[in-house]
């Protein structure tokens, strides 16, 4: 009989184990995934994003929730949450500059920061609850808030007038050689007086003595024409 009593006892100790591992594995059945680490300048808005997976419907029940610690250390503080609406902080340094930029119907839970401050620098992290999904993975991302160059700073009035004004410089300049090279060409011209070639010359001499040649005979030919008719 006790025998058959540990029996029928490990008999039913096995169903209750698969339930025990059903269990857990429902209740991580929400997966959150988030950028684990995010670079930002100051004063240029940041985007910290946030995407989760829920086996279950989404509902009015639906939390979301942003957490804060700073780098230097200190106790984690709540900068967001969400069920329904937005509900920014409105207290501490990320006062008024919180946005809801996520969309839980299509799992995203991101969120934005405006004008970001090296201070701001820290490990946020996003959590997120649809019941009876409530437990899941705790991804944390790093935030990490710097000044940039000079050489990067333009803006987008900046790149306009570039794009704009450049191809008419270029025109500009290419007018400005063109021009350069043709005033060139005629004090080279007038340096050198338009000097003819020997060549030229001889040709010039050649045609200048047969002209004057032709017409000599022509005039001579006239005379001798008058002498000979009769008075």
């Amino acid at each position: 009989m006790r025998g058959g009593g540990a029996a029928a006892a490990g008999g039913l100790l096995l169903p209750r184990g698969a339930l025990i591992l059903l269990g857990i594995c429902n209740a991580f059945s929400l997966d959150i995934k988030a950028s684990s680490k995010v670079r930002a300048f100051v004063g240029e808005k940041v985007l910290l994003s946030c995407t989760f997976k829920s086996i279950s419907p989404i509902t009015e029940s639906l939390t979301v929730d942003w957490t804060y610690r700073p780098l230097t250390g200190g106790h984690m503080e709540t900068i967001f949450h969400y069920q329904s609406v937005a509900y920014p902080t409105t207290v501490g340094k990320f006062k008024d500059r919180i946005s809801w930029v996520g969309n839980v119907a299509k799992g995203d839970a991101s969120i934005a920061i405006q004008s970001p401050m090296m201070s701001d620098n820290g490990t946020f992290i996003c959590s997120v609850k649809n019941p009876p999904d409530v437990y899941h993975n705790i991804p944390q991302t790093v935030l990490i808030v710097t000044e940039r160059g000079l050489s990067f700073q333009l803006t987008s009035a900046v790149l306009l007038s570039i794009l704009v004004f450049l191809p008419s410089i270029i025109v500009v300049i290419l007018m400005l050689v063109r021009l350069g090279r043709k005033s060139g060409l005629l004090k080279e011209k007038k340096k050198s007086g338009c000097k003819k070639s020997s060549i030229e010359v001889s040709d010039e001499s050649e045609h200048t003595d047969t002209c004057s040649g032709r017409l000599k005979a022509w005039c001579l030919n006239c005379v001798d024409t008058d002498e000979e008719e009769p008075y």
